[in-house]
């Protein structure tokens, strides 16, 4: 299964494409949509192009991005929902199911601390993946958010299949 990893922004927005064999997760691609331009309508307009394009050429089955954070700025991260919604609906058009993790919980899934810093998100990545070396600081975030993804998914079917069926097929 491919899953798409979106960290959006307003004015980078990183991508990370992993795919998922068993409990295995192989690296695909990864990058960034640098935005251009002074007008927000013009830059959320890029952001919904350059995601809808990678969905085209990757193809993943799902896609997971990041719930905004409150920052100290609030029109910062006014600018940053809207990137993240127009991110939402690229994937919402391209029929993607579309999941969204905190940023707490996606250091945790990959670190082992929800505190960590982008240093130590890029090594983790870097290392599970096997790089040849560091990804760019919004693609590796952008790998976490799939890799976080990889492993809530993972937990939930094992979870299911530990619950078993019985003999008249049912869940128990």
């Amino acid at each position: 299964m491919l899953i798409l990893g979106i960290d959006p922004g307003s004015r980078i927005t990183g991508f990370g494409v992993i795919n998922v064999v068993g409990a295995r997760n192989e690296y695909v691609a990864s990058g960034c949509i640098r935005i251009k331009g002074d007008e927000l309508p013009d830059r959320l307009r890029q952001v919904y192009e350059g995601v809808t394009q990678i969905i085209e050429q990757y193809c993943p089955q799902e896609m997971a991005i990041e719930q905004v954070f409150m920052a100290k700025n609030a029109d910062s991260a006014l600018k940053l929902g809207q990137a993240r919604g127009v991110a939402i609906v690229a994937g919402a058009n391209c029929d993607l199911p579309v999941h969204e993790y905190a940023a707490r919980k996606v250091k945790q899934s990959v670190v082992g601390k929800g505190s960590a810093d982008k240093v130590q998100v890029q090594h983790m990545v870097a290392s599970i993946l096997k790089l040849p070396g560091l990804p760019q600081a919004d693609a590796a975030d952008a790998l976490a958010i799939a890799l976080c993804h990889a492993h809530t998914r993972n937990s939930l079917v094992a979870m299911a299949g530990a619950r078993g069926h019985t003999r008249n097929g049912r869940w128990r």
